[in-house]
């Protein structure tokens, strides 16, 4: 899960170079976690859960589910996870590669 996670970083660092300024955090993290963090959950629990019956989670007891593999509740807090990843993607490249100084609009 851990390579997970760090292509999840890697796609929301990429997808955030691409969005201006302007744009709120929150809809920044709507979009990380629909686009990228949901759906890559989604295959790999399809590989790892039900291919290969590791059984790494199930979230077949929660509400709206989708084969036990994603659910809302979780798509929900990755949501918060992905503004908190953006933004530190963001100090990452100010910090270390001397990019433009983060500044946020949270909502519009």
């Amino acid at each position: 899960m851990a390579l997970l996670g760090g292509v999840c970083f890697v796609l929301i660092g990429l997808l955030n170079e691409g969005i201006p300024w302007e744009m709120p955090l929150v809809l920044q993290g709507v979009m990380g976690s629909a686009a990228i963090v949901t759906p890559l959950e989604f295959v790999t629990g399809c590989v790892v859960n039900l291919w290969l019956g590791w059984g790494v989670w199930d979230y077949s007891d929660l509400p709206c589910n989708l084969l036990g593999q994603i659910c809302l509740p979780f798509s929900l807090f990755w949501v918060l996870v992905a503004m908190a990843v953006a933004v530190l993607d963001d100090w990452l490249r100010w910090r270390w590669f001397g990019e433009e100084k983060p500044h946020y609009t949270l909502i519009r």
